[in-house]
């Protein structure tokens, strides 16, 4: 008997029209060493090619074992002995053989009518062990593809690990082939009662037949090429191929086996997408039923894949509210739920008042910023349905702090803790709150809000030591400037709380904005502040309002009382801000400051909306404006004012201006009413000073009729003796200039008609005896000539002088033709015809001069 191994890689042609593999060893099966029996088993293991491994089961329980390349003939034969206790005639014979291979682990199991043994190959020589005492008479072994042996036997089918039997399926039948095909247990059943044969095929995992056929006798029975092969006895072959997973799943849906689908594509490992459509189907079929929790929880393993509206829709038709819940739940712990899913899990938890819900579903974050859920839908909805606590959580955990504060502030009414959640802010985010929400707290708790808001600007308090491990962030505190729109309907909180800052801070960088907004405070008539017939503070400085319906309800003379005595507190907190107008006007401009700390332009624009007479004369006084300033006291009437002011303003020694008077004789001159005293003390200022001429004085004067003659009598009198004093002296002028005029006038005919005798006996110069050459002038200075040098001239004694004349002289011709310098003087003096008189005196304007005396002329001005 011979054992042949071909090698299937290699044919040869036998001159046929077929070709066979070529047979590379031919071997003999029994030896001397290896007595001859009956094969009843046969099995071969390719170890790592080309060493293979071949088991040969014999009648008398031995196996022989061939190990090696078979090819090259590096071969070594070895026996195992199953039974060893029984004589030749009762030994048992190898049914089945199987090799086990689990990483090193190499063993081969052998099935005998008796027995169940397990071979350990891996020592030599081999070492047995019995795992069972009932074997089996058939062929029918087959391992699967988890190392384990199989035996089939007539009252069920076995399986086997090395540490001895296992599990068990009770299938009735003699088993004349078992074999093990993709997870399928392959049985060929004979019926003693019919004598037919079936062919099964098992899936263990689902618990079912997954395939069943009649056939006739089977001789031989392979898995090989992905397929089932059954030979027959009539040497026919059948060919059982396996459907693809669709059509299974077609065919199980048919049938309504839903489950056995689902264990199906799990077992086929199937992607997720496959799996997921198979439990939709599966809970579409449940909830046709009416089984809706089955079919949720069905649903709920589509999560993810499943677009879950497809859900949402059927169990709110269906108001199934509880397990609508459980999916939204899974939806958010999977965090694949969106703003709507989180409203309407929160709904259907306020629906069913199941707080202990809400409360792990609010709750259940443990790191803060990781939500499964949006925090600002979870908000809105626990805010709609009025479970304020679990919406102040969510939000106070999540860092929303508008939210928390919104909540606080809108719903519950609850402002000291409002306040005291900002002061646990830092700094940055207590700012943004109290913009977005100071409107609410200044009108109901104002104190503790402006205490806030000092803390904010200022570099003191908690919020600012706080803030203060950052080295940028004192120079980066907030501006009083952005808090302004809080007080929109609260003007004395806010002159409380920038009054309170300017104390505090007096470099701010919005110190022009600040000051600006006290003084629009401070000067505006109609401020709202709280009336003491209608509100009160109470003693956390909360502002409590009375019921006007009280009010309404007084007596006549009763409300006349209260209202005189609200227009008294009016009158006085008018005086008080005024006070404190003024007094900011003038510390905010200090002397050493050319502008103020404040919109000087707004300022006057207040003090004239309100009439503030003293702040007006304080900013036109300091601007310099003193115009403006009389013209304050003139519309007020305030004569003692206004002369007072001249007295100040006027005095041009003092740095004033003189022309005040002027105007200030003009108003009296207008005014129609007799003002004989302030007359006659603006006419001494007048005279003393000079400032208007007679003439002038008489003209305005006139205009009053209430004044009489007798008010200037002794003015007049005291200036027509003035100016006749000033005739005489300028006629005494007169005659000396003509005297001297006549003197050089002969003088110059005496040079022209008749001789110089020069007298002088010494040198000018050098005081030396005058000798010759001489040179004389007509200066009467002589000098030598040598003293002279090369200027023999001009007399050095005289030239100084007649070069300074004629240098003025140039000087008056240059600026004869600077017509604008002309005018100008004569505008600004007070007696032009005095500055004209100057030009003819000096011969700039002269009947010989044609250029500027033409031009002078043709002027309208002149």
């Amino acid at each position: 008997m011979c054992l042949k191994v071909f090698d299937l890689a290699k044919m040869h042609d036998e001159g046929s029209s077929t070709s066979s593999p070529e047979c590379v060893q031919i071997l003999r099966i029994f030896t001397n060493q290896f007595r001859e029996a009956k094969i009843t088993s046969f099995l071969v293991l390719e170890e790592a090619p080309p060493i293979i491994f071949i088991a040969i089961g014999l009648d008398n329980g031995c196996i022989y074992c061939i190990q090696g390349d078979i090819a090259r003939e590096r071969i070594k034969r070895f026996k195992l002995q199953v039974d060893y206790a029984h004589s030749d005639k009762d030994q048992s014979p190898i049914n089945g053989l199987g090799f086990r291979v689990d990483g090193q682990a190499f063993q081969l199991f052998a099935v005998t009518p008796n027995s169940v043994s397990l071979f350990n190959l891996q020592t030599q020589p081999p070492r047995g062990q019995t795992l069972d005492q009932i074997g089996s008479t058939a062929s029918s072994v087959a391992m699967s593809d988890r190392s384990e042996l199989i035996i089939g036997r007539s009252e069920a089918v076995y399986f086997y690990e090395v540490d001895g039997r296992g599990p068990c399926w009770a299938f009735e039948g003699e088993k004349k082939f078992i074999g093990w095909f993709r997870g399928y247990l392959l049985c060929v059943i004979a019926d003693q009662r019919t004598g037919k044969n079936t062919f099964n095929i098992y899936d263990l995992k689902n618990h079912l037949i997954a395939y069943s056929l009649a056939v006739k006798e089977v001789s031989h029975m392979l898995c090989e090429w992905g397929n089932i092969v059954l030979i027959m006895a009539d040497k026919s072959a059948l060919f059982i191929v396996e459907k693809d997973m669709e059509s299974k799943l077609d065919m199980l849906f048919k049938k309504n086996l839903y489950s056995v689908a689902i264990n199906l594509v799990q077992s086929q490992q199937a992607d997720a997408a496959a799996t997921a459509e198979v439990l939709r189907k599966y809970g579409d079929h449940l909830y046709s039923k009416q089984n809706y929790d089955e079919a949720m929880s069905q649903y709920i393993h589509t999560i993810g894949y499943l677009e879950p509206s497809f859900v949402i829709q059927k169990f709110l038709d269906a108001q199934r509210i509880y397990n609508l819940t459980n999916y939204l739940e899974k939806l958010h712990e999977k965090g694949l739920a969106s703003k709507d899913h989180t409203t309407l899990l929160l709904n259907c938890y306020t629906k069913l008042k199941d707080v202990t819900k809400l409360n792990v579903f609010i709750k259940s974050e443990e790191q803060v910023g990781e939500h499964k859920f949006d925090v600002e839908t979870a908000i809105r909805a626990c805010r709609a349905a009025n479970y304020h606590e679990q919406a102040m959580y969510v939000a106070k955990k999540a860092g929303k702090h508008e939210w928390y504060l919104k909540i606080l502030l809108e719903d519950l009414a609850m402002y000291d803790e409002a306040l005291q959640y900002i002061n646990s802010l830092e700094p940055s985010q207590a700012g943004v709150t109290v913009k977005e929400y100071g409107k609410l707290l200044i009108e109901h708790k104002p104190r503790e809000t402006i205490e806030i808001l000092i803390s904010l600007c200022t570099e003191e308090g908690d919020l600012v030591k706080k803030g203060a491990s950052n080295s940028n962030f004192l120079t980066m505190l907030p501006s009083p400037v952005d808090f302004l729109n809080i007080f929109v309907h609260h003007p004395q909180s806010l002159m409380e709380f920038l009054e309170r800052y300017t104390n505090k801070v007096k470099d701010s960088p919005a110190q022009v904005e600040i000051h600006n907004t006290l003084l629009e405070l401070y000067l505006s008539r109609d401020l709202n502040f709280p009336s003491l017939s209608q509100n009160s503070i109470n003693e956390n400085g909360d502002l409590r309002t009375d019921q006007l319906s009280s009010t309404a309800t007084m007596s006549e003379s009763n409300g006349k009382i209260i209202l005189d005595r609200n227009d008294v507190n009016e009158e006085k907190d008018w005086q008080e801000r005024q006070r404190k107008g003024l007094l900011l006007l003038k510390s905010a401009w200090p002397s050493e400051q050319e502008q103020p700390l404040y919109d000087v332009d707004l300022a006057i624009i207040l003090c004239e909306m309100n009439a503030f007479k003293e702040g007006l004369l304080y900013l036109y006084e300091k601007l310099k404006l003193y115009k403006e300033v009389i013209a304050c006291y003139m519309q007020s009437h305030d004569h003692e004012g206004l002369i007072a002011c001249c007295k100040r303003l006027g005095d041009s020694g003092k740095g004033g201006d003189p022309s005040l008077w002027s105007d200030l004789l003009n108003y009296f001159g207008e005014l129609g009413e007799d003002c004989s005293r302030e007359v006659k003390e603006i006419l001494m200022y007048i005279e003393r000073d000079d400032i208007l001429p007679p003439i002038i004085v008489l003209q305005t004067l006139s205009r009053n009729p209430c004044l009489s003659l007798s008010v200037i009598k002794d003015y007049i009198a005291r200036k027509l003796e003035q100016e006749s004093k000033l005739i005489e002296e300028d006629r005494r002028a007169i005659e000396k200039y003509q005297d001297e005029t006549s003197t050089m006038r002969k003088e110059i005919q005496d040079l022209r008609t008749n001789a110089r005798i020069f007298q002088l006996s010494k040198c000018t110069a050098c005081t030396f005896t005058l000798d010759l050459p001489a040179v004389h002038f007509m200066c009467m200075h002589s000098f030598h000539q040598r003293c002279l040098g090369d200027n023999d001239k001009e007399c050095p004694e005289c030239a100084p002088e007649y070069r300074a004349v004629l240098e003025k002289k140039r000087n008056l011709e240059q600026n004869s033709k600077n017509q604008d310098q002309f005018f100008q003087q004569v505008r600004n003096s007070k007696n032009g015809f005095s500055v004209i008189a100057e030009y003819f005196g000096k011969g700039i304007i002269s009947k010989t001069s044609n250029g500027p005396a033409e031009t002078l002329n043709s002027s309208s001005d002149f």
